[in-house]
């Protein structure tokens, strides 16, 4: 009975002791310096309010942090100063690199969230591992989800971390030049959240329910100005580059060979404390890391991701306009282009400029403006890029948002558009490669959103309409969507409804299915039980069903897809899944998975019936080496299909890694429809021989391809935010391994600021 009463008093004094949404942590002016040295022994640091009693989040949110975390802050009128003490013992930390930006899940860190606005939906976030690695991003959405978070943007910052017997501490600086924000808010949205990943422990100085993301600002308290914060000022940065290149072209005749040299800058600068202007002149992405290829077995394009760092900062407003199946806006459409051969070939770009921000509270806005440069052997005119968003926020989560998108072929009428193409005018190039119209004197899309969010997060609702006009297709021109979303602690539930008509053109956007089909309507729904056993090995488990039907104009159904399964997840990070699926498909189009032009292909109106089974593992990812494996085997269309894919890894902390990406795929299918072993591999090296000198090397073979790729990238941080590249590509026949191209290319940027 005694024991019984502990346990009870010490369950009810987490229950009421626990940090709530909304508790005050005052921040006050610094009387003196802040070194930043990991002693915390200035008495502005002994004098200011302690933010404490972590909470743990994950894999339980009933009790403390074993090892807990104190964070503190004061400010001057440059920076904004915080400081971590981080208790813990000698068992060795997890840090996988000393690269920045790290994979925030597999390191130990420590850092917080920031809403300068107190709008509870935007802000930044600022993350420190053990061995002083950082990691910035921003904040969208009220970060509610995993696509909330953005490590893209990149900004100057400094810090130090000291080691202890047991505790390591952090001091960080932040410039108030570095990040927006309104001078004369008395609060800011705030939370400390540190991830132990060697325990597999995640706590938070607010205490958030396990199903919820702490960095969720539903879940945040309040940093109170009890001085008031500086004055924003003017701020301005310049970076410039230098790029030069030197390649060569063994697949013609006589061979090519090409030297380069390119100057350009980029610019920064605050229009207001909260919003700012990002100007890009001749800009060059040479130093962008290659795509990761895919073996692409589906009738729909693959979406890769953008990389290139001027798209990708303060993007979430184009990013999340619409919906995956029909985003109206997709950056990867400027600059880049696939020629007669499906080969992605880059356009150079003029300049580009982007307005964003915040104008209060309630508003934001996003404004970019991009010309691409004339490549008749591309069959491209100089083309002008336009998009604009502006967004209301209501209630505490909600928002509201219209997005412009225009993209402008200059100089080209229906008459004289011959001087660029060799191919029939007006045809849209459709496969399972690209989706975009050849060409349009213009193209317009304009479109609606609203998301509706819960004080608490567990409702979510997203609506979205978009029309598009061009001077070739009117009429049966629109797109929506209606999805909610509830999620509690032991049941998550998803439900949406969309549809695309048959002469919707984003072409600008991504919509994977146009040319697939005649315009679709789409229904989906997932459900998900989440269970917390009480087991010394099982962190959560639970069963998953899905089902999804797709119907044309017609009212005839195309394709219908169920899946049920079940999950578990290891305390020792590993994890197990479980899933049967079936597939239904009435084709819409005539196509082959593998070869149109080597195997007969499977005619429109053909319709096929498979099932199959799904396996996938994780191991144990805090080990030096560790796996994941998934393995589908089933029918595929009038045959079979088995799938292995996965990666290897191994890492000699902090120094570097190397991993193994492979996708196998044995297809067989019945007479001439095609038989083959399709495979992808993909080592990659991964060195950090300091925070600040890094080496990369990433070599693809894709069969189905008939090529190998290699791309080594050397980066040099030789000052915060300043670097040099050296980046060497080349691409070989797989048989001999004859070189078929060859390309070196360095790269000098240097940040000013003004």
């Amino acid at each position: 009975m005694r024991i019984l009463t502990i346990l009870f008093t010490c369950f009810v004094f987490a229950a009421i002791a626990q940090n709530k949404p909304g508790m005050e942590l005052p921040i006050r002016k610094a009387q003196g310096v802040i070194a930043l040295d990991g002693k915390l022994d200035e008495p502005d640091w002994q004098h200011a309010a302690v933010a404490k009693d972590f909470y743990l989040n994950f894999p339980v949110d009933t009790t403390f942090a074993p090892f807990q975390t104190e964070a503190r802050l004061t400010f001057d009128e440059h920076n904004f100063y915080i400081s971590f003490v981080c208790y813990d013992d000698q068992t060795p930390d997890i840090v996988q690199s000393l690269r920045r930006d790290f994979d925030y899940d597999n390191n130990d860190n420590v850092g917080f969230t920031l809403g300068p606005y107190n709008d509870r939906q935007n802000g930044f976030f600022f993350v420190i591992t053990p061995r002083g690695v950082q990691m910035e991003g921003t904040i969208a959405g009220g970060g509610a989800s995993g696509d909330s978070f953005s490590a893209t943007w990149d900004n100057k910052w400094y810090s130090h971390v000291e080691k202890y017997e047991d505790r390591w501490i952090a001091e960080i600086a932040i410039p108030f030049k570095s990040f927006r924000f309104k001078s004369n808010l008395k609060e800011w949205n705030i939370n400390f959240i540190r991830w132990d990943r060697k325990r597999n422990l995640s706590s938070a100085w607010i205490a958030v329910p396990i199903q919820y993301d702490p960095g969720s600002f539903a879940y945040s308290g309040q940093l109170v100005w009890e001085d008031s914060s500086p004055e924003a000022k003017t701020n301005i940065s310049i970076i410039p580059y230098i790029a030069g290149l030197s390649s060569v072209d063994r697949q013609v005749s006589p061979r090519k060979r090409t030297t380069d040299l390119n100057v350009g800058f980029d610019a920064k600068i605050g229009i207001t404390p909260s919003l700012n202007l990002d100007l890009t002149v001749n800009p060059d992405f040479s130093q962008v890391e290659v795509d990761q290829q895919v073996i692409n077995l589906t009738r729909f394009e693959f979406r890769f991701p953008e990389r290139r760092q001027f798209f990708l900062e303060n993007s979430d407003l184009f990013d999340l306009a619409g919906y995956p199946n029909a985003r109206p806006f997709f950056s990867r459409r400027v600059g880049l282009t696939r020629d007669t051969s499906g080969n992605i070939q880059q356009v150079p770009i003029l300049y580009g400029a982007r307005l964003s921000g915040s104008i209060n509270k309630e508003w934001r806005v996003s404004a970019l403006n991009m010309l691409t440069q004339e490549k008749e052997e591309l069959g491209l005119p100089n083309q002008l890029y336009t998009v604009a968003t502006v967004q209301r926020n209501f209630w505490k989560q909600s928002n509201i948002s219209v997005t412009y998108v225009e993209k402008q072929s200059l100089g080209v009428t229906r008459l004289d558009s011959i001087k660029y193409f060799n191919r029939e005018l007006w045809q849209p190039k459709v496969n399972n490669n690209d989706t975009t119209w050849v060409l349009n004197d213009y193209n317009r899309v304009l479109t609606t959103d609203m998301e509706l969010l819960s004080s608490d997060n567990r409702w979510y609702g997203s609506f979205y309409y978009s029309a598009s006009f061009d001077p070739h297709l009117s009429g049966n021109n629109q797109s929506g969507l209606a999805f909610a979303s509830y999620r509690s602690r032991n049941f998550q539930a998803v439900y949406g409804e969309s549809f695309v008509q048959e002469n919707y053109n984003a072409e600008a956007g991504f919509v994977p299915a146009r040319g697939v089909y005649p315009g679709f309507q789409n229904s989906f729904v997932n459900i998900d039980g989440i269970f917390y056993p009480k087991s010394k090995r099982i962190a959560r488990m639970g069963p998953s069903l899905n089902a999804e039907i797709t119907r044309i104009p017609d009212g005839g159904v195309t394709d219908k897809n169920f899946g049920i399964g079940y999950g578990v997840n290891f305390l020792n990070t590993s994890g197990v899944e479980f899933a049967y699926f079936v597939t239904y498909q009435k084709l819409t189009n005539t196509f082959n998975p593998i070869d149109s032009d080597k195997y007969t292909s499977f005619v429109q109106g053909d319709t096929y019936t498979w099932s199959g089974f799904r396996f996938g593992y994780t191991s144990d990812q805090r080990k030096i080496f560790n796996y994941t494996t998934e393995i589908n085997y089933g029918g595929f269309y009038n045959g079979n299909l088995l799938n292995v894919n996965g990666s290897l890894n191994y890492r000699y902390q902090p120094i570097g890694s190397v991993a193994i990406r492979y996708d196998y795929n044995a297809i067989d299918l019945p007479d001439n429809y095609g038989k083959e072993k399709l495979f992808l591999i993909g080592p990659r090296i991964d060195l950090t021989f300091t925070d600040k000198i890094f080496l990369t090397t990433f070599v693809q073979y894709n069969n189905l391809a008939d090529n190998i790729n290699l791309n080594a990238r050397f980066q040099w941080r030789y000052k915060p935010a300043s670097d040099f590249f050296v980046v060497y590509t080349e691409n070989y026949l797989p048989q001999h391994l004859k070189s078929k191209n060859r390309a070196l290319v360095f790269k000098l940027t240097y940040w000013f600021n003004l």
